[in-house]
């Protein structure tokens, strides 16, 4: 069975935005730089020819895997999440119990992950471990830089 992908609706527009580009601007780019190299001759030595046909072909494979997994993809209706639990687009204020420091989470799939803006996906270490944990839990994870232990502060939309 398809693994189904949660995404929050600003997920899915950005996929059919990618799709969208990928499919209406770069293929016809690609398909134009495969026919100029063409246009130049012998083909069996044509280094610009082979770059755009193996280009090509990197292309159709995101152009597959984007249509597959947008066809897997189940919006979240945000208002129907409860704030009493992380979960799925939740947003999660933790302090490391060990440095003190505090840091704000969004849990969300893995392709909307990006760490650099604190969205994390929920098969992350982190993510993983604080999913269906509630306010003032402590938990302890098992990152790659190390263990750490994190208290839940709040938890919102």
């Amino acid at each position: 069975m398809a693994e189904i992908n949660y995404v929050s609706k600003e997920g899915l527009e950005n996929m059919q935005k990618e799709l969208y580009e990928l499919k209406y601007v770069q293929r016809p780019f690609i398909s134009k730089q495969i026919a100029d190299a063409r246009d130049k001759g012998d083909l069996s030595e044509n280094a610009e020819y082979h770059a755009a046909k193996e280009d090509q072909g990197l292309l159709e494979t995101r152009i597959a895997k984007l249509e597959d997994l947008i066809t897997k993809t189940r919006v979240i209706d945000e208002t129907k999440l409860d704030t009493s639990k992380v979960m799925m687009l939740s947003k999660v204020k933790v302090r490391n119990l060990k440095s003190k420091t505090e840091m704000v989470y969004i849990m969300v799939s893995e392709n909307e992950a990006d760490f650099k803006i604190g969205k994390i996906s929920f098969k992350s270490p982190i993510g993983a471990g604080l999913m269906g944990k509630k306010l003032g839990d402590i938990v302890d994870i098992q990152a790659p830089a190390g263990a750490i232990q994190l208290e839940i502060l709040d938890i919102s939309l």
